[in-house]
């Protein structure tokens, strides 16, 4: 029985990484370029902060975030609407055996960084960091 080999690289190996870096680079492409025609896509622009690649490379899970975070909901529906039309672009820009299946999910590191800088801004962390003057 084979054994599977663990990745140790975060997000995959180094394969994974490059080709969802230019799934990425892809579909951000389409997106500033206002390929996709549907009006809930009209008037937002969409970041694509990471793409992550199944091992098999059949399956790319993008993410993405409408600028200021507004509409996530309608934007997501948009894309999932559109997934057919953004795979065949997709496979026409990435050289790959096969096209990847496409999932939309969205980006949830900027709330998870605010959290934390609000945290950070508590009084109790700020008198933890703030630097003991009894220690002299």
């Amino acid at each position: 029985m084979p054994r599977q080999k663990k990745s140790s690289t975060p997000g995959g190996s180094q394969r994974q990484l490059r080709v969802g870096e230019t799934v990425r680079h892809a579909v951000a492409e389409i997106l500033s370029q206002g390929d996709v025609h549907d009006p809930d896509l009209e008037g937002h622009i969409i970041t694509v902060p990471e793409v992550r690649m199944s091992p098999d490379l059949k399956l790319a899970t993008i993410y993405v975030m409408p600028l200021g975070g507004r509409d996530t909901d309608a934007v997501i529906a948009a894309l999932e609407r559109n997934k057919k039309f953004l795979r065949g672009e997709i496979a026409h820009r990435v050289n790959l055996k096969f096209a990847p299946d496409i999932r939309f999910r969205v980006d949830e590191r900027f709330d998870e960084a605010e959290r934390i800088e609000k945290l950070l801004r508590t009084p109790a962390v700020q008198r933890d960091l703030a630097p003991d003057s009894d220690d002299e």
